[in-house]
């Protein structure tokens, strides 16, 4: 059985158990206090830090290299694009969020004022530029539920959070989001802790 090591408010964990309640598979949530971590957390992950996946011998870190693996152990619904030429830019995405607005996350809990504006603006932007594409489909890819909507859901659950404004131009985003905040697998795999994060 896979055992998910994961932090109760962190983005990045919610990625890996929503792929978890989407496959409906056997597993296992080990809550993570990410103020109080558990010593043997440091010896699964040189970084010390929240998602660890961990099957008989194997220990993963890393939230997209956790969600490819179990994507591929467990094939049902597949959530990477089947053609090489799909997956290989669906991974181009997921790079992008990386480094585009996933990078902002440590900014926008550090509680300092300057970086976390800074960073507000910069996911802002991001998101504003990705807008349109929902005007003309119903997820990141095209009609289908994919990796890339998984990656990208926490983010948008959290705006309010992070107090992220977006503008009247971001409304086909908005109503992306709700889409996957309705997803059965999404809702189940919320704590208490992010439930409590919207209103």
């Amino acid at each position: 059985m896979m055992t998910l090591y994961s932090g109760t408010t962190d983005p990045f964990s919610q990625r890996c158990r929503i792929v978890l309640y989407e496959k409906g598979m056997d597993f296992q949530i080990i809550d993570v206090d990410v103020f109080n971590k558990p010593e043997d957390l440091m010896i699964m992950n040189p970084y010390n830090m929240v998602p660890v996946l961990v099957e008989r011998d194997l220990v993963l870190y890393e939230s997209n290299i956790i969600n490819e693996y179990i994507d591929e152990r467990f094939p049902h619904p597949q959530l990477m694009p089947a053609d090489p030429v799909m997956r290989a830019r669906a991974r181009l995405f997921l790079h992008r969020f990386e480094s585009e607005m996933f990078c902002h996350i440590g900014a926008l809990e550090s509680g300092v004022q300057k970086t976390a504006d800074k960073a507000r603006l910069s996911v802002r932007d991001s998101l504003t530029q990705i807008a349109p594409i929902f005007a003309k489909q119903k997820f990141m890819l095209n009609d289908e539920y994919s990796m890339l909507d998984v990656a990208i859901a926490p983010l948008l659950w959290r705006l309010d959070y992070y107090d992220i404004q977006l503008a009247k131009e971001a409304a086909p985003l908005m109503k992306y989001a709700e889409r996957l905040f309705s997803r059965p697998a999404y809702i189940e795999a919320m704590t208490a802790a992010e439930k409590a994060m919207r209103k």
